[in-house]
């Protein structure tokens, strides 16, 4: 038989849906806090000079490297500078004006054009004061959000990550399953003795298209220190496919899924002699060991463990508590390193109190890097 999620009566009456929210583990670029850069904007006093000061200013300072800054915002836009005209233009960076002061008494729109003014005709311009940019262009909206209120600034929204942020990415019938799921990674890791702060942890690895658990492991590093829960999970999948490294048969807790209905035998084929390429797979229409696969695992993974998932091309990986060594968001982000060959999505939070409980870490999560 397959394994299935297994529901404590305490878990059903104390934990439901809304006790928890899974949130996405995003790339240090999309999480990071907005970077500011000092510049100099000035405000247009002829409005009929718009267009000429654009371009002109354009041509002298390029503001190379910052294509999502717009040029002009209007009046009083979010750091000030105000005055009675509409529109304010950006002039420069800072950086680009090294030797003039803005606390000097010769501050004025003609310091920041060079002699004979640059090819900037300066009529229509307004005293300069300074501004502050976004050094980076918004991949969020929270980064948008900060970003605005300082300078109009192009963005690109992604409404999936947004939702995701929001922690509305899932339903509630989606949020129920994930729950069971996640329960499952539990029992497992109790029944692997990882309760009252052994350090154990407990996975699932799910096919989410027909929504049933394949494989459920824990940490089996008694013999083998190589055994994390999650490398159990994936030799599992691996026996199941035909292949496979280890036997677990002393561990209850650690099952697959039964062999396909026609099979010779209820016991996986041994490991062929030679592995297959996730090439080699598709060509048979074979899936390559986790692929399109969902990961519950009860504790972030380590580096071992998430370039493991790396290579067995898993779809993606959901935990609940933050590890100080965690590879998919604490330590390593190594989900989202664009020069691997996959990467895959990774939401954290999932039975998160659980999970922390699981191994009696405090009622807080790691904080990320």
């Amino acid at each position: 038989m397959e394994p299935q999620p297994k529901r404590r009566k305490e878990s059903m009456e104390n934990d439901d849906a809304d006790s928890w929210v899974a949130l996405p583990v995003l790339s240090d670029q999309q999480s990071r806090d907005t970077e500011l850069v000092p510049a100099f904007a000035a405000p247009i006093t002829d409005k009929k000079e718009t267009s000429r000061l654009i371009k002109e200013l354009h041509s002298l300072y390029p503001l190379a490297g910052l294509p999502h800054i717009k040029r002009v915002r209007p009046r009083g836009g979010g750091d000030g500078g105000g005055g009675p005209h509409s529109l304010e233009v950006l002039v420069c960076l800072v950086s680009d004006a090294p030797d003039v002061d803005p606390r000097g008494d010769s501050f004025a729109i003609g310091s920041l054009l060079p002699s004979g003014g640059g090819g900037v005709r300066p009529d229509g311009l307004g005293p300069p004061f300074l501004v502050k940019v976004p050094a980076c262009p918004p991949l969020t909206r929270p980064q948008f959000q900060v970003a605005s209120k300082h300078w109009p600034t192009a963005f690109h929204e992604d409404k999936r990550v947004t939702v995701a942020l929001r922690g509305e990415l899932f339903s509630r019938p989606q949020k129920a399953r994930m729950q069971g799921y996640m329960e499952a990674a539990l029992e497992a890791a109790r029944a692997g003795g990882g309760g009252g702060g052994g350090g154990g942890a407990g996975a699932a690895m799910v096919d989410p298209k027909a929504e049933r658990i394949v494989a459920v492991g824990h940490d089996c590093r008694g013999e083998n220190p190589l055994h994390h829960a999650v490398m159990v999970c994936i030799d599992l999948v691996a026996r199941g496919q035909g292949g496979g490294a280890y036997r677990f048969d002393k561990y209850p807790a650690c099952t697959s899924a039964s062999p396909p209905a026609g099979s010779s035998s209820s016991d996986p084929k041994p490991a062929p002699k030679t592995s297959q390429t996730a090439a080699e797979s598709a060509e048979e229409g074979q899936p390559y060991i986790c692929t399109g696969y969902d990961l519950y695992v009860t504790r972030e993974p380590c580096v071992m463990c998430a370039m493991a998932l790396v290579h067995s091309r898993i779809g993606r990986v959901f935990y609940g508590a933050a590890a100080p060594d965690g590879a998919l968001g604490t330590k390593y982000k190594i989900h989202t390193q664009r020069d691997l060959n996959h990467r895959f999505e990774v939401f954290k939070g999932v039975l998160g109190q659980q999970c922390r409980d699981l191994n009696g870490c405090e009622d807080k999560p790691v904080t990320e890097h």
